[in-house]
């Protein structure tokens, strides 16, 4: 079996006790974050969205707090969006405002439906080692080509954030 961590953020544990799964699991130097929605520790969804946003990147901060890490340590961020345009502005001023500019690679992508009715925002999130100095882009992207990088050599992290509009 493998040998793994279960990470559960003090503010987390009702809904690891009602859910029945951990926010975030660390193998080794690895650590997998279930994707985070904008709801408050009581469980209940924060329903005006800017406060969701907010709500979910707090959440994103915790799991990631528990687990060793930082917005800082994030190289890759995906964010998967229902109704794109509409959230757009409202999420990028959220995320601007709590996730640090110019940090990590951004792709954000419109999509036609996500795992739950309601779910208008999913993003992934690819992290190095906290204990590696540095992005591991920033320093292969100065040393070599880019067809030479070398980043199966880094250990990157993955981190998922969900956020759960209510329909309007």
């Amino acid at each position: 079996m493998t040998d793994r961590q279960l990470i559960v953020p003090d503010e987390m544990r009702l809904l690891a006790e009602r859910a029945g799964y951990a926010p975030a699991v660390k193998v080794g130097k690895t650590l997998y974050c279930a994707g985070q929605v904008g709801r408050n520790h009581d469980l209940t969804v924060i329903e005006e969205p800017e406060q969701q946003f907010m709500a979910a990147w707090e959440n994103l901060r915790l799991v990631l707090a528990a687990g060793g890490c930082t917005f800082e340590d994030v190289v890759d961020l995906t964010t998967y969006h229902i109704d794109l345009h509409r959230h757009m502005p409202v999420f990028r001023a959220v995320k601007d405002s709590v996730f640090p500019r110019d940090t990590c690679a951004w792709t954000c992508l419109g999509v036609s439906d996500l795992a739950k009715p309601g779910l208008l925002v999913k993003s992934n999130a690819s992290r190095c080692s906290a204990d590696h100095e540095g992005s591991a882009l920033r320093g292969t992207r100065k040393a070599k080509g880019l067809g030479q990088r070398r980043l199966t050599r880094r250990v990157f992290r993955h981190v998922s954030l969900a956020i759960r509009l209510n329909a309007r």
